[in-house]
C-alpha cells in the first residue's frame, strides 16, 4: 500500500534531497560496513538495509536476524511516496488464546513461556526482504547475502556486548545443544575476542540466496523450524508447512501526524510506535518545550506525564488491527488529545494514570504482555536521497534460545497478552492463530514543513524503544539538537513507582527537583540502541547511540 507524501504532509514534496555519497547507520559495525558495500557496488538503500538485516543475523543472533521479523519503511525521493512492509511473526494455527495459560487457568511466568517452541512464531523477515527488494532493489537479490554468508564462513569475533549476553546466569542455556555447539566452547560461554563460525547458517544462506525466499518457508528449512519447535526440549509445540508457506508480509498504511511544523510517520497496528509517539507529542504540543530546554527539569516532568498517559491507552487499545478494533484514529484525534493533555499540571506529577476513552473506543480490559528486549535497527539512504528505514527482533535476548540451521529462532508470541480476558471483556493483544503480537518497535520518519524528509531513525530496547524514539525527536525538533546530540540526551521511562531515569546522566541529577514535582524517581540503567540518518545542509548524516558498538558509515 502506498501513501503519497502529499497526503501525509503539510505541503506538495520539493526537490527531493541528495547527496553525493550514501549513509547507512547500524548497531554493529560489521552490519554498517556490508550495508555501505551495498552502495558502494550500486545498490539502493534498500539494498543496503536488507544486507544490514541479514550480516545482523550473524553478527548479533542476540537481537535480531531470519528467525524473527520487523517493519521496513521506505521513501522514495523521486516520486515522494512513503511505504511500510509488516514482516512481524504470526502465531501459527494451534495457537489458541489458552496458549500461555497453566492448567489451573493462570497465566504462566515469563520466565516459564519463553524458552522453548511454545513462543515461537512465524518468522517474517525473508518475506519482508522479498516485498522490499522486488519494490526498491538495484542489485541481484543473491548479492545481498554475500556479506552474511562472508560473515558466517570465515569467522567473526565476539564482541564484549554478545559476551555480555552469553554470560547472563539469567539465560539457562542447559536445554539447547544446537545453541551451545556454536556459542559454547569447552563446557562455558565464549567470551570476547572468541572467534564464532557458523558453517550452518552460511548454507542456509547460500540455498536462499540461490532460491529465492520460498527456499527458506518451504522443504528444508521448513521442515527444520517444524522439527527444532515441535521437538524442543522445553514446551514443544506444533507449527506446520500451512503455517510457514502461508506466511505474507503485509503493505500497511502509514500513521503519519503533524507535531509543531513537522510531520512524524511510522508503523500502523501490531505497531504501538507511531500511535504512542504521536500520543505522547500531541499531548506535549502544547507547552513550550522549545523554551524549556533539555537541562530544564519541567521539561522531563511534562514528558514523563504525557508518557504515562499514552502508555495507559497503548495498554488498553493497541493490538493487531487484522484481528480487533484499534481506535487509532481516536487515540490519535486532537480534541481528544487536548483532553489528555489537559490532565497535565506544568507543577505537579498527576499520580495515577489510567487510560482515557477515545472516539470509537471499544470496550477492553488491559493484559499482561511482555515487550520485546533482543532488538535491532539500522539505516540506509542511498546516493539519490531514497530512504529505508527498519527495526527487526527476535523478542528476547537469544529469541527462545532454540537454533534452525544456524540462526536463532523468535519467541515473538510472548509479547501477546498470557490472559485473553479481563474483567469479562476481551483483551485486545490476546493469542489467536494467525495473529501477529503487539509491538514497540517504532521506526519512525520526519519531514520538514516543506514536505522534505530530514530524519529517520529507530531504537531496541522493549516498551522503552518509544521513549527512546521520542526523546530523540524532541531533542532534534524541540531543542534544535543534531541526531547525534539528541541520541546522547539522557533516557527517561517509567516503572511500578514512578519514574525510571537513566543513571549517572543529567537527568540523574535532576532527580530532587522531579521529587519536588511529586515524582518518585528512580536511577536505573536504561540502554538504548537508535540509530539515525539525518538530512543537513552538508547532505545526509548518520548517528548511532554512543551506549552501543553502533556506527554510522559514509559511502
Amino acid at each position: 500500500l502506498v501513501l503519497p507524501l502529499a497526503a501525509c504532509a503539510q505541503t506538495a514534496a520539493p526537490p527531493p534531497a541528495t547527496a553525493a555519497r550514501g549513509v547507512v547507520s547500524a548497531a554493529d559495525p560489521r552490519a554498517a560496513e556490508a550495508g555501505r558495500e551495498m552502495l558502494r557496488a550500486g545498490g539502493s538503500a534498500t539494498d543496503a538495509a536488507l544486507a544490514m538485516m541479514l550480516a545482523l543475523t550473524v553478527v548479533e543472533p542476540q537481537s535480531s536476524g531470519i528467525g524473527g521479523g520487523g517493519f521496513f519503511l521506505h521513501h522514495s525521493a523521486e516520486t515522494g511516496e512513503l511505504n511500510t512492509i509488516d514482516g512481524r511473526e504470526t502465531a501459527p494455527a494451534s495457537a489458541t488464546q489458552e496458549r500461555f495459560l497453566t492448567d489451573a487457568g493462570a497465566p504462566m511466568g515469563f520466565a516459564e513461556a519463553y524458552q522453548g517452541g511454545l513462543s515461537v512464531g512465524v518468522p517474517g523477515n525473508i518475506r519482508l526482504m522479498a516485498t522490499a527488494h522486488r519494490a526498491w532493489g538495484r542489485l541481484e537479490w543473491a548479492r545481498l547475502f554475500d556479506p552474511a554468508i562472508r560473515l558466517a564462513e570465515e569467522g567473526y569475533t565476539i564482541n564484549d556486548r554478545m559476551a555480555a549476553f552469553l554470560a547472563d546466569t539469567r539465560t539457562d542455556w542447559a536445554d539447547f545443544p544446537e545453541t551451545r555447539a556454536i556459542y559454547w566452547e569447552d563446557g562455558a560461554p565464549k567470551v570476547e575476542g572468541d572467534i564464532v563460525r557458523n558453517p550452518a547458517l552460511a548454507a542456509l544462506l547460500r540455498r536462499v540466496a540461490a532460491d529465492g525466499p520460498d527456499a527458506f518457508y518451504t522443504g528444508a528449512n521448513a521442515a527444520a523450524i517444524i522439527e527444532t519447535v515441535g521437538e524442543a526440549e522445553r514446551n514443544p509445540a506444533a507449527m506446520t508447512t500451512e503455517d510457514l508457506a502461508g506466511y505474507r508480509a503485509i503493505a500497511r498504511e502509514p500513521v503519519c501526524r503533524p507535531y509543531r511544523h513537522f510531520r512524524i510517520c511510522g508503523m500502523g497496528p501490531p505497531s504501538s510506535g507511531a500511535t504512542t509517539v504521536l500520543s505522547i507529542l500531541g499531548m506535549l504540543e502544547r507547552f513550550e518545550l522549545p523554551a524549556m530546554g533539555p537541562d530544564d527539569p519541567r521539561a522531563w516532568h511534562l514528558i514523563g506525564e504525557a508518557m504515562r498517559l499514552a502508555y495507559a491507552d497503548r495498554e488498553l487499545y493497541l493490538g493487531d488491527a487484522d484481528f480487533v478494533e484499534v481506535p487509532v484514529e481516536g487515540l490519535l484525534d486532537r480534541t481528544y488529545l487536548a483532553q489528555r493533555s489537559a490532565l497535565i499540571s506544568p507543577d505537579r506529577s498527576l499520580g495515577t494514570y489510567g487510560a482515557g476513552t477515545p472516539p470509537g473506543a471499544p470496550e477492553r480490559r488491559a493484559g499482561l504482555p511482555v515487550e520485546e528486549g533482543g532488538t535491532t535497527h539500522f539505516a540506509a539512504v542511498d546516493r539519490d536521497g531514497n530512504v529505508a528505514n527498519m527495526t527487526s527482533t527476535v523478542e528476547s535476548v537469544f529469541g527462545s534460545q532454540l537454533v534452525a540451521n544456524g540462526y536463532i529462532l523468535n519467541n515473538e508470541l510472548t509479547d501477546f497478552a498470557f490472559v485473553p480476558i479481563a474483567n469479562g471483556a476481551p483483551v485486545a493483544n490476546r493469542v489467536e492463530p494467525g495473529k501477529r503480537p503487539l509491538s514497540s518497535m517504532s521506526p519512525t520518519l520526519v519531514y520538514d514543513s516543506g514536505g522534505r524528509l530530514i530524519l529517520a531513525l529507530g531504537s531496541a530496547g522493549g516498551k522503552r524503544i518509544i521513549m527512546h524514539v521520542t526523546k530523540t525527536l524532541i531533542g532534534v525538533l524541540d531543542w534544535g539538537l543534531s541526531a547525534e546530540e539528541a541520541i546522547v540526551l539522557p533516557n527517561i521511562y517509567f516503572g511500578r513507582h514512578g519514574l525510571l531515569v537513566e543513571s549517572g546522566t543529567s537527568l540523574d541529577a535532576m532527580r530532587p527537583a522531579l521529587e519536588a514535582l511529586g515524582h518518585v524517581v528512580t536511577p536505573a540503567d536504561l540502554a538504548s540502541k537508535v540509530n539515525a540518518v539525518e538530512w543537513t545542509d552538508a547532505g545526509w548524516r548518520g548517528a548511532a547511540d554512543p551506549r552501543s558498538p553502533g556506527v554510522a558509515l559514509s559511502e
